[in-house]
This record gives structure tokens, sequence and C-alpha cells, in this order.
């Protein structure tokens, strides 16, 4: 079992994903937690439910979400699994309070709260496994960046109440460089967390909140806890939105970063004479293909229609050279910019 974690499946090929919508609706909801209305929040939430957590995966993401569950909460057992060498890094980190590696029985067996923090297709091929060994009481929530083949393979393994129950989640937060060493308790302070509903869900939200699943329920309470801000959308949404926002902005950096590479002369030119500018524009491009791998196999579809649509936003530039149009691109450029900071 332990073998799996040791690099991406080369055989992993996901199927199709259905046409991408250009343009979709995206039907957003943020949970109200964090308006600063604490009143509001507690008469949401049910008693705490989650005392005992373990979490597949302590590299940044998992181990970050340890570290703030280690800060900000003070009754919660937390417990990892991972390969015998992450598992040391993090007992010498006091990232967790016991460490599991190869078969996941003993890992599971336990939890209140189990947190996959593993690759899109090493997710994917334990979902079946983590379904059956899950305690039934369990609430199973992962934190992979994309969304629609998760969410296909949970609804064929997961029924609760035979089983325990799953939540699809994503945290948009993360950096270049992944691994425990990089892991930071404030790493979801202020960031956006997706939670993945079905339509219909989304549609009785927020005058279902009160109905809402009492582990679900409680997982919020640690989203609050640790500073994150939830936002319920559908996995096709999801997918959507972040092939925009995150996935292409990633690619874009690697086309720069792999041009200028491939256009140094002897001297060094022209990353020789480059600014701090460019060192902010290619911070992306500092993150490996092993983590890339599998979010581009599971969102080629939006992803090459944004690259398209991309292309054709550089010709338009291009055409624009010799004109002020070119103005209105820069301004809408700027819009944007000041929205980011705002949020």
């Amino acid at each position: 079992m332990a073998a799996r974690l040791a690099q991406v499946h080369s055989t992993f090929s996901p199927n199709p994903l259905p046409e991408p919508l250009r343009s979709p609706r995206l039907c957003v909801i943020f949970f109200p937690a964090f308006d600063g209305k604490l009143s509001t929040v507690n008469s949401l939430m049910s008693p705490h439910l989650i005392t005992r957590a373990t979490i597949l995966g302590t590299g940044l993401i998992g181990g970050s979400f340890a570290l703030a569950l280690r800060k900000y909460t003070t009754d919660v057992h937390i417990s990892g699994w991972d390969r015998p060498e992450i598992i040391n890094q993090a007992r010498v980190r006091n990232v967790i309070d016991e460490g599991f590696t190869g078969e996941l029985a003993l890992a599971l067996r336990s939890a209140d709260l189990i947190y996959i923090a593993l690759p899109i297709g090493v997710t994917l091929d334990l979902l079946p496994e983590i379904a059956r060994l899950a305690p039934k009481r369990a609430l199973v929530t992962d934190a992979c960046s994309t969304k629609l083949r998760i969410a296909q393979s949970a609804a064929e393994n997961f029924s609760a109440p035979a089983t325990s129950l799953f939540l699809g989640g994503h945290p948009m937060a993360g950096r270049e460089v992944a691994g425990i060493a990089q892991a930071d308790a404030e790493l979801f302070r202020n960031a956006p967390y997706a939670l993945i509903a079905e339509a219909s869900e989304l549609r009785e939200v927020p005058a279902g909140q009160t109905a809402r699943d009492p582990r679900v329920s409680a997982f919020l309470k640690l989203l609050e806890k640790i500073g994150a801000r939830p936002i319920w959308l559908g996995a096709q949404q999801h997918d959507y939105a972040v092939g925009m926002v995150s996935h292409l902005p990633q690619l874009a950096a690697v086309a720069l970063g792999s041009f200028l590479y491939d256009h140094l002369d002897e001297n060094g030119l022209p990353i020789t004479v480059a600014g701090p500018g460019l060192r902010d524009s290619l911070r992306l491009a500092g993150s490996p293909y092993s983590t890339w791998r599998d979010i581009v196999l599971t969102n080629r579809e939006v992803l090459s229609a944004a690259l398209d649509l991309f292309a054709r936003r550089l010709d338009d530039l291009r055409e624009r050279l010799n004109s002020r149009e070119l103005e209105a691109d820069f301004d809408a450029a700027n819009e944007l910019y000041k929205l980011l900071r705002s949020l």
C-alpha cells in the first residue's frame, strides 16, 4: 500500500471529461461563518463531533492542516499516514500525535475525520478501500485540486449511512514548493476553501443549512477555527473556475519560463538583466510537474478550451501593439488586479 505513495501511477489515464462550459453560471455560496457574527455561526453548528482526525498524506497540504489543527484546536487527536520517511519528519516537527505507514486499516479505524491530502491519481485509487474501511460515523473529505472525477468516484463508493459520509473539498492555498518542510499552520488563513455539493443541494442553501449533516457542520467549524473561507459549488463548476484562475496561470508561467530558458545565450541573457517583476511572474514556474500531472490529466478539457481562448487574447495583443486599443487591455487587467487585492 505504501508503495502507491512513492509516485503517481504512470498508468493513470482518466476517462474523458464532459465538454467544458465556456462560461458556466457558477452557483457559489459563501458560508456565513466569516462575517463576524459568531452568534449566528454557533446557532448553525451541532456539538463538535470531531475528536480524532486521520490525515492521509502529510506533505504541504496535509501537514499544514495538521499544524493548523494543532494550533487552533485543543481537543483533536491527529494521526498521519504516509511513507515512513515522511511520517518520521512529521513526528520530528510535532505535526502528528500518531503515525501510520503501510496498510490503511489501523490508521482509519478510530477516525472521526479522514482528510485525504494525496495526489489525485492516488486518491482515486484508494477511495474504494477508504470507503470500505472508514468507520460509518466518520466524515471523509479530500483536498484534491480537481473535483469532477473525485465526485464521480465518491458517488460510486460512498453511500451513507451504509458507509461513512464523503465531502469533496479543495483548499485554495498552496506554495510552488511541496513537502512537509513547507507546511505552515497559517496556510489556510483567509484562503477560499471549496466544498462540493450537488446542484440540488446548492439550491437548498442557505435555507437548508440547519438540516446539514452534523459531521459537515463540525468540519465547517474546524475550517472556521483555522481561518479558511468555505465556498459551496458544484464539481464541474469548481473545475471550470480553478482551471481559469489556477491551472491556466500555472501553464502560462510554465510556457513563459520554458520559452525564456530556450532563448538563453552563452552570457545568460536575457535573464541576467531580469528584475523582480520576472521573478514575481514566474513564481509558479517553480512548481514541479509531479504536482501538476494529475491536475492536467483530470481537467484537460477545460484547460484546452482555456488555452485556446488565452492564445486568441495573445493574438489580439499582438495586433494592438501599434494601437491605443492596447490601453483597454491594460485597464481591464488593472481592474482585475485591484479586485484580487480587495478579496
